[in-house]
């Protein structure tokens, strides 16, 4: 194994046990350790990369791991990252899972959150004020970013500001090239969760599997819309779940390292224990091995294009958009008084004036929790 393999599978590991706080924390801690500390990448590579996981479906931190192995360490560094930042979290999810349905409770895990997330919004924030200073190469790519994040907070549609912000970008920076000729359209597929009547259907491990693939495959937005498509396949249409069964599997996602997509592994145990709990992981991850391995070497090509490299600008500005205003209403649900408050600035005092790694912040808040826990 080569050094380069090692260290790309030694850090998502430790990421895979440490991030705390969904996608955009996991951005956050991913851009600390592999732009900042390990100068893997410049702003600008990690911008790219993280503009191209915005055009393909997916949990986009853990397309970002699969991304950086590839750059690291190519097609063996692909599947490392990601699956080192997939595994940990897999695992932990099924003790969860067996627990849930061993002693049929949910672990009482407020305590932890009450912590963590005052320490997630601070790294979160650290990490969009780093890029963000970074991608405003100018008047009208920062407008595109603070008009996504206004956008975003009024409720539109996350793929539509992104495809808008992008194609803004790409015509108003090459506005002097076009031609009278018609313009091809890059289209992305888009899914959406209908009603369907609940019928009950038989339970099928293959079945399963695929519907996990399907939603793996077409999946667009924060990783809370996987809520919205979980409850349409598989307590709608299906009939294989309970509403509380679903909040569970969500619930066990957010307070485990590593991506909320695991609530699938959740699911999956659920439904048919160890092999299925193994089969829905494998259903929900591998489209995004699948896109990263088509899209990663086109990169740099396209940055060199002013089309695409324009596009590539308003995509990152867009996206950074979103992070903000995914920041804002996680602030806003998690700083609810003075004390998480309090927690949040010194976190972030210790990022940005004494450089503290953020994993060793979590690991704090982590720590203060299980106090908390123990005095009250």
């Amino acid at each position: 194994m080569s050094k380069d393999l090692r260290e790309v599978a030694a850090l998502f590991l430790r990421l895979g046990f440490t991030a705390f706080g969904g996608p955009a924390a996991h951005i956050g801690l991913i851009h600390a350790e592999t732009v900042r500390k390990r100068r893997w990448l410049s702003d600008q590579e990690f911008l790219d990369l993280l503009g191209a996981t915005n055009l393909i479906p997916g949990p986009n931190s853990t397309e970002m791991a699969i991304h950086i192995g590839f750059r690291r360490a190519g097609w063996r560094g692909l599947v490392a990252g990601g699956a080192c930042f997939i595994v940990p979290a897999m695992v932990m999810v099924i003790v969860l899972a067996w627990a849930f349905t061993r002693f049929n409770a949910a672990p009482q895990l407020d305590w932890l959150l009450y912590v963590v997330k005052p320490v997630v919004i601070a790294i979160i924030a650290q990490a969009l004020w780093a890029l963000g200073r970074r991608v405003a190469t100018g008047p009208l790519v920062g407008a595109v970013g603070v008009g996504v994040l206004v956008l975003s907070l009024v409720g539109l549609d996350p793929i539509a500001l992104l495809a808008a912000g992008g194609l803004v970008v790409m015509i108003g920076l090459n506005i002097r090239r076009l031609r009278p000729q018609m313009m091809g359209v890059l289209a992305v597929p888009i899914a959406g969760a209908g009603l369907v009547p609940h019928l009950a259907t038989p339970r099928g491990l293959s079945l399963m599997f695929l519907t996990f693939l399907k939603i793996g495959a077409v999946l667009y937005g924060s990783g809370y819309v996987l809520l919205a498509f979980l409850r349409s396949d598989f307590v709608v249409r299906l009939g294989w779940l309970t509403d509380q069964q679903l909040m569970n599997a969500v619930t066990v996602g957010q307070v485990t390292p590593g991506p909320l997509f695991t609530a699938a592994t959740f699911i999956g145990y659920i439904l048919g224990g160890l092999k299925g709990a193994l089969l829905a992981t494998l259903g929900i991850f591998l489209p995004s091995f699948i896109f990263v391995a088509i899209t990663s070497p086109q990169i740099p090509r396209m940055r060199r294009s002013p089309w695409l490299g324009a596009l590539l600008d308003g995509v990152n500005a867009s996206s950074l958009g979103l992070m903000a205003a995914v920041t804002w209403r996680l602030g806003r649900a998690s700083l609810i008084d003075i004390p998480t408050a309090v927690v949040c600035v010194v976190a972030l005092v210790m990022l940005v004036r004494f450089k503290v790694n953020p994993t060793w912040l979590i690991i704090a808040g982590v720590a203060a929790g299980l106090l908390r826990a123990a005095l009250s």
